[in-house]
């Protein structure tokens, strides 16, 4: 066992979090919606079909807004096929994810569930197929009072207030090939400039998010970032991010995933700041990381057209959940320039909740970080300073322990996140708490385990879950803290 100090500066700020940073991703993709979220004829669906076990847990998760309606999906979605009465409502190809899509939820319902929920929305407008007109159009019929074509529509639907959708994506991964009607960085950069006037025009109040890169590992990165921003900048507020992480054979890389993660951020956080230089401008395009996982996107399956297949059902091993905790760490010490990252997704498709169609509900490993982040995470994020040893990874040298402070003050509490790389030995964290008043351990909450691949199961829900360990007593703002191997750690203190 070897020693690692940590010294917590109260005015070492990074910043304060948005509660949006604890956001995640509804898509209509297998599973999701369809005997995810809505599921009429469960014993759990409430009147409308809303499967009321999901929506207990994701209020358990605190979500603060779900993006929705994708993804890839939504590069091909007419979303007038989502309205109205149900029975007329046409079946269409979904050329994204090779499916038949019925239709039966849309924008209203979706609006209806969110409310259960307790989360806002997250909107996205159609780049691919889609037009700047039918992204005003949308943002008509959900956000205008009245007295209009489209805002008119959806009161006769149903819905006599307006929805108050105030954050809306661009369009989704416009960079990637594989996205319908693809487009290069200036065309994209001039159709979502277009778009982004006509929603503005409609509601100045709306905050705007411009496709960046959907990963670091197409050519056009970072490039297409600074191209997109050089016609955007003035009319959009974030830059989206896209990434997700699997295990391709070596643990110690998958573990330091929280590496790469923290590089991609800085890349185009530089980028977002160069194109401010360019422009002279005063102001700062922030970052949306509004798609962000473990998923394992080399085991996908090819199938037919099919209405609502089982696709992208990942299940999540405790590895995978210490994995997420390391990207969870990243996001909280990222928070001066990402205000928002959703977890994608919520239900099924690579997912923390997994339904059984017509029965169970479970929470998957990766439940269990998000829950903590999101509850324990929001506040002003400190720099730690660390003094820890490191480990050789296919990103270089990695710290064995990746850690993030947060000080909630109304609360008089101070949260310490830390995840322990190391698979050969535990550490003894000499941890010390600086310009604060006396301070008390409350809660040390780990989550680890004899077997990296123990999943949670229909059979046994509870394979993986945190555990409490005892706190420690300090003295003087000094704690002496053992950290497991392969854990994820969550310290509570409060003054």
């Amino acid at each position: 066992m070897s020693n690692i100090s940590i010294i917590i500066e109260k005015n070492f700020k990074i910043a304060d979090t948005d509660d949006r940073l604890f956001s995640s991703f509804i898509e209509h993709l297998g599973r999701a919606v369809y005997s995810g979220i809505y599921e009429p004829g469960h014993p759990e669906a409430d009147e409308q079909g809303f499967r009321k076990d999901v929506i207990n847990l994701v209020r358990e998760l605190n979500v603060s807004l779900v993006r929705y309606p994708g993804g890839n999906f939504l590069s091909g979605y007419k979303w007038t096929d989502g309205i109205g009465p149900k029975e007329l409502r046409p079946k269409r190809l979904d050329l994204a994810w090779k499916t038949i899509e019925s239709n039966q939820f849309g924008i209203d319902e979706f609006y209806d569930w969110s409310q259960k929920a307790g989360t806002g929305i997250m909107g996205a407008v159609n780049m691919g197929t889609g037009s700047p007109k039918d992204a005003g159009e949308l943002l008509e019929y959900c956000n205008f009072p009245g007295g209009t074509a489209w805002s008119d529509l959806r009161k006769k639907n149903g819905h006599e207030k307006p929805y108050g959708i105030k954050t809306w994506c661009i369009g989704n991964e416009m960079d990637g090939p594989w996205q319908i009607c693809h487009l290069d960085a200036v065309d994209y950069g001039k159709k979502a400039r277009e778009t982004a006037k006509i929603m503005k025009w409609i509601d100045d109040s709306l905050e705007l998010v411009a496709c960046g890169s959907a990963t670091t590992l197409l050519p056009t990165y970072p490039e297409w970032d600074r191209i997109v921003l050089e016609h955007t900048y003035e009319h959009v507020d974030y830059l989206s991010l896209h990434r997700y992480y699997e295990n391709l054979g070596n643990d110690d890389d998958f573990l330091a995933s929280f590496v790469e993660m923290d590089s991609f951020i800085h890349s185009v956080t530089a980028t977002a700041d160069y194109v401010k230089a360019l422009k002279r401008s005063k102001k700062t395009v922030n970052l949306s990381f509004d798609e962000w996982n473990v998923w394992y996107q080399q085991q996908q399956k090819p199938h037919g057209w099919e209405e609502v297949p089982a696709l992208l059902e990942d299940r999540y091993s405790l590895l995978d959940a210490l994995v997420f905790g390391g990207l969870g760490i990243t996001l909280l010490n990222n928070c001066d320039r990402v205000k928002i990252a959703c977890l994608a997704q919520l239900v099924n498709v690579i997912a923390p909740i997994f339904t059984m169609k017509g029965g169970k509900v479970i929470r998957q490993t990766i439940f269990w970080p998000f829950k903590q982040l999101s509850e324990f995470g929001r506040g002003t994020v400190l720099r730690p300073v660390v003094n820890a040893p490191k480990i050789e990874t296919c990103y270089g040298d990695t710290p064995v322990l990746a850690t993030a402070v947060v000080l909630a003050e109304e609360k008089q509490e101070v949260t310490v996140f830390c995840l322990n790389i190391d698979k050969k030995q535990s550490h003894e964290l000499q941890l010390e708490l600086h310009e604060l008043p006396p301070m008390t351990m409350t809660e040390h909450i780990v989550l680890s385990g004899n077997n990296l691949d123990e999943k949670n199961t229909f059979e046994n829900p509870d394979a993986v879950v945190p555990h409490k360990v005892p706190p420690v007593n300090g003295e003087n703002g000094k704690f002496s803290i053992k950290i497991d191997a392969l854990s994820w750690n969550v310290l509570r203190f409060k003054y």
